[in-house]
């Protein structure tokens, strides 16, 4: 059994009209999206903007109402038991795009790192202080710091802030919301390499939201890709991205750069051929609705939506 299940995941967004403001119609933020996630791995959540991508995992964490679904954590039904959800709150913990906005401009850091401790655990003045200077240490922050408000650290200062309050509860599940998008490229490394130092020393698991493959191929064990609310593919990092099946999947793929000029003439006859083929067989992908086709496997480990392919 995998550590996190997610099943037939929908969550649907009521459109208002009329007089009386009524419900016209829903927008299919996520559509039906299916995943398992093994224990100590990162699976990677990828897709443009408006794919569904950050819906999803802002529905796993409890901030999204649930439509039609569930979310089996550790062997437990999370999905709306009160009891179960409530412990769930405190096992799955968010790092935020944005460093800034994502911390209390008006608190200083001991504050930020306090409330979290405070809503789940009881803990003396002294206990949790000396958390706050454990968390300070784990992100390679200065006991000074505490007394510091968000806009007097750079960037990745702030990033390892939120990563310390993400980490605070001692949580068994990340969600990391395209963490490192708002950073300069060099800090990026940075924040990427330490995330996976603690991840490997406590044992965390993640899943990690981006749309920059880059990063993503980086990171990430296991990747689903999102458009319009549902998977067209899923599978191991080294699947997706050596193979590629759907379109939408390879033309992602063939955007990343490559710094290596003397494979510039293989990449552009790659972006070349992709393209050719989305303007040629688009509707091929997808149903007569512009809808994605389930998703079937191609082997044990590899599912693209395609018709009739596969199992």
């Amino acid at each position: 059994m995998a550590y996190l299940e997610v099943n037939d995941l929908k969550v649907h967004f009521p459109i208002k009209g009329g007089i009386f403001g009524r419900t016209v119609d829903h927008v299919k933020a996520v559509d039906g999206v299916t995943m398992r996630i093994e224990k100590g791995k990162t699976y990677g959540l990828v897709g443009e903007s408006g794919s569904g991508k950050s819906t999803t995992g802002r529905a796993i964490m409890g901030l999204n109402k649930i439509t039609a679904g569930n979310i089996i954590f550790d062997g437990k039904d999370v999905t709306n038991e009160r009891g179960t959800r409530e412990d769930f709150r405190k096992d799955v913990q968010m790092i935020f795009q944005d460093p800034y906005s994502s911390l209390n401009p008006r608190k200083r850091v001991y504050e930020i790192l306090a409330e979290p401790l405070r809503n789940f655990e009881k803990l003396s003045k002294s206990e949790e202080k000396k958390r706050i200077y454990e968390l300070l240490e784990i992100v390679g922050l200065s006991p000074e710091s505490i007394y510091k408000y968000p806009h007097q650290f750079s960037g990745g200062q702030r990033q390892r802030i939120g990563i310390a309050r993400a980490v605070a509860l001692q949580p068994k599940l990340i969600i990391a919301d395209e963490p490192v998008s708002a950073l300069d490229v060099s800090v990026q490394a940075q924040v990427l390499n330490f995330m996976q130092q603690i991840q490997e020393e406590y044992g965390l698991t993640y899943i990690f939201i981006g749309h920059d493959l880059g990063v993503i191929r980086h990171v990430c064990d296991r990747i689903g890709i999102m458009y319009k609310g549902r998977f067209v593919e899923e599978g191991n990092t080294d699947e997706i991205f050596n193979n590629p099946q759907h379109i939408y999947t390879k033309r992602l793929v063939s955007a990343i750069p490559d710094i290596d000029p003397r494979n510039r003439g293989k990449q552009i006859n790659f972006r070349a051929q992709v393209q050719k083929e989305y303007e040629e067989s688009f509707s091929d992908y997808f149903d007569e609705d512009g809808l994605v086709y389930p998703l079937r496997k191609i082997s044990d480990t590899h599912l693209v939506a395609l018709p009739g392919r596969g199992e």
